[in-house]
């Protein structure tokens, strides 16, 4: 009688530790799910409006800066 308690409780506590590691897991997959928002940088289209672009969609080479007189001439000729 003694060794089917045994038994039982050990599977009972096989049990809950498997049922307390896959609720831990679920956490991690729910809390983890939350979509940050991309970072992004503003920008003039070329009609003149401000736009908001994804970072990760500009390259590194077109990060120069234009001068004022660029700008001025690029709106005139659109």
């Amino acid at each position: 009688m003694q060794e089917v308690q045994k038994t039982n409780s050990r599977k009972k506590f096989i049990l809950l530790g498997v049922t307390a590691l896959s609720s831990l897991g679920m956490m991690k997959v729910f809390k983890g799910s939350k979509r940050k928002k991309p970072e992004t940088v503003k920008m003039l289209s070329q009609d003149g409006k401000l736009v908001e672009i994804p970072q990760t969609l500009l390259s590194k080479a077109s990060a120069r800066k234009i001068s004022d007189k660029e700008l001025q001439q690029w709106i005139k000729n659109k």
